[in-house]
Formats: structure tokens, sequence, C-alpha cells
């Protein structure tokens, strides 16, 4: 009986935590100085609003907000893979994969900010809302690509959840599905290791996420999710794969979660000090890239300040004019439960609104 198991456990890596690179690989997947610019780009864009979302919910101004540092490789390099008339089917925290697929910072700005229509992507984008229900998005990423393949359509999905999603039976029912009818969807897993406050370890007695696929009879890889590069690599082949019609990838991509699972978390509750320090100065993707691209004379520390100051601008100016908006009123709620006006719902609707108009005329009698 073969041994599936140890083939599962591997993991990939094109670029170490010294900044150095396999050429070789780079060179057959033919990533050239404008691609790996365009790849900082977006990370350290990322970072820059991630620390800039952070303060605004200490500041009250927006609501409960989960960071994404820490996984800016694992985004970015498998989302460059994507064309646009490719499907993305993301959980709360995959805001860097979202805007590289086209969605406004204003946009995301509206749904950490409460309105209605934050959570609905811009009509001719192939992106769902962001879903905060664990493994609720896997179920309804398969019936995307089923209905892609339906259509005899050329276009991928992609499906991105935690490692706390993979202990859900959506997960199983999901990949169950896409495995059988075979379908043209990539699962791809930031294992970031802590389902908020529960350690992978907990979660499961497998010894990779990766593996699992085996049970379902896809292909199962498993990178290092700090690594861009690798990252790329991985999710081009699988979304290659998946275009050819060869079915469903599971992609594990081992990263770190560096601060709180949100805003109402606390890590320092469960984790040690000394473990995020390590992931954070010894392990950071972005820092790892940095090295990388000074080596290839692409990077200078003069630069990576101009870029910072350029995105801090680009984010305040969003904030400011976004903050000069008044919030929506209450009853526009009922517009966004079906995609045809319900005549229940219409009444629920009107009712709410005369019942504020009538607050707002004794107010002001």
């Amino acid at each position: 009986m073969r041994n599936t198991l140890g083939m599962k456990t591997n993991m990939i890596q094109l670029l170490n935590e010294k900044g150095e690179a396999d050429e070789a690989s780079l060179k057959e997947l033919k990533i050239d100085n404008d691609l790996l610019k365009k790849m900082y780009h977006f990370m350290l864009r990322g970072k820059v609003i991630d620390k800039k979302f952070l303060n605004l919910q200490r500041q009250g101004r927006i609501g409960t907000y989960g960071s994404y540092r820490g996984q800016e490789a694992a985004q970015v390099g498998s989302a460059l893979t994507l064309e646009k008339h490719d499907w993305i089917v993301p959980s709360y925290r995959e805001a860097v994969v979202s805007m590289i697929h086209g969605l406004d910072l204003k946009n995301f700005l509206m749904y950490l900010k409460g309105h209605f229509g934050g959570n609905r992507p811009p009509q001719n984008m192939n992106l769902m809302p962001i879903q905060v229900i664990i493994a609720g998005q896997i179920p309804q990423a398969v019936g995307i690509a089923w209905a892609s393949k339906l259509k005899a359509e050329n276009s991928v999905t992609a499906c991105y959840f935690g490692d706390g999603a993979t202990s859900q039976g959506d997960f199983h029912e999901g990949l169950n599905f896409a495995s059988v009818m075979k379908v043209p969807v990539v699962f791809f897993c930031q294992n970031n290791q802590w389902a908020i406050s529960v350690p992978l370890e907990k979660q499961m007695a497998s010894e990779t996420i990766s593996q699992k696929a085996v049970a379902y009879g896809m292909t199962g890889v498993r990178v290092d999710g700090n690594d861009v590069l690798a990252c790329y690599k991985v999710t081009k082949e699988a979304v290659e794969r998946a275009r050819r019609g060869e079915g469903p990838t599971l992609i594990e991509a081992v990263t770190y979660r560096q601060g709180s699972h949100t805003t109402a978390d606390d890590w320092t509750k469960y984790r040690k000090r000394e473990e995020v320090e390590l992931w954070v100065n010894q392990r950071d993707p972005i820092a790892r890239f940095e090295k990388f691209l000074k080596k290839r004379g692409l990077l200078t520390d003069q630069g990576i300040q101009e870029l910072i100051s350029q995105f801090e601008e680009e984010v305040e100016a969003v904030i400011e004019e976004f903050e000069k908006l008044s919030p929506p009123p209450s009853y526009e709620v009922f517009d966004y439960v079906y995609d045809q006006p319900h005549p229940e719902l219409q009444k629920q609707k009107e009712e709410l609104k005369n019942s504020i108009q009538g607050i707002r005329r004794d107010h002001h009698a």
C-alpha cells in the first residue's frame, strides 16, 4: 500500500528567510522584475492599509476589524495568478486578495463602517461578498465553479479560508462534491495556525491540512505561506490544472497571524510572546521579500519610505472623503435581502421608514 501521508507533508519554498531564491524556478515561472515589483507593491500597500484600519478601530471610527498582518505573501502570491474573469470567494481576512481583483478601498471601508452596500461587490466584478460564517463560503464556491463548468466558461474559482474552517462540515462536503464533479476550483487555506485561541493541533490529528486532499482524490499542496514566490508558483499551477479541466486542488499555505484574531480578541491570553516575536522578527513575509529585492537592486530603504508615504496619503484621502458622507438610513437594510423586492419586506421597510420620520417630527415639534 502506497504511503500517501509522507507525500503531503513536504513544504514548497522558493525564497528562504535570508532572501535567497531558487533562480531556476523564477525563470521557469517567467517571473520578471515588473512582476516582482508588483508583488511588493501590493504587499506593502496591504500592510499600510491594515495598520491604518487597526488605528481607526481603536479610535472608534470603524467596527470590529480582523487584521491580516503576516499573511500578505499568501494573499498576493495567490491572487496575482488569477484573471479578471475568474471568481474569488473570500472569508473575512482577504482584503488584499479582493483589492487585487479590483475592489476599491472605499468599498472595503464601507463594509467596515457598517454601510449596507459595503458588502455588495461592484457589478461586473467576479467577487463574492465577505463571508463571516466559518467555512460557509466553501459550498458556494463549489457551486460557482460547477456553474462555470456547465456553462463551458473558462473561469476558475478561488476559495479562501483559514485553518479553522477545515474543522467544519462545509469544508468536507464542499471538497467531496468538487472532487466528484471535477469542478474548476482552487481551495486556498491560509493556515495561520490559530482558530481564534485554538491551536491547530487541538483541531485535528492529521499532520497537515494538505494531506486531507488524499481522501477526496484531489491534488494537495503544502507551501510556505510567507514566501510570495512559492505561493505564486503553486497557485498558478493549480489554476492551470483547473482551467484544463483536471479538477480541484487543496493548497495549504503555512503562515502566521501576527496579531489578534480581531480587535475583539487579545492574543496575549493564549499565545506565548516568544512565539509571536519569532514570526514577527524572523519570518515576516515582507521583510523576507525586501531582502530579496534589495539583493537584486530593485529596492532601497529610501524607496520603501517613499512607497509607504504614497500609500499613507492614498489611504488618508479615501478616509477623509468617506467620513464626509452621511450614514444610510436604517430602513435601507431591507434592500439588501433579496435580488428583487419582496412584498412583505417592502411593507416592513415602509413601516420602519414611517416610524423614523415620525420620531423626527416629534423631536422637532
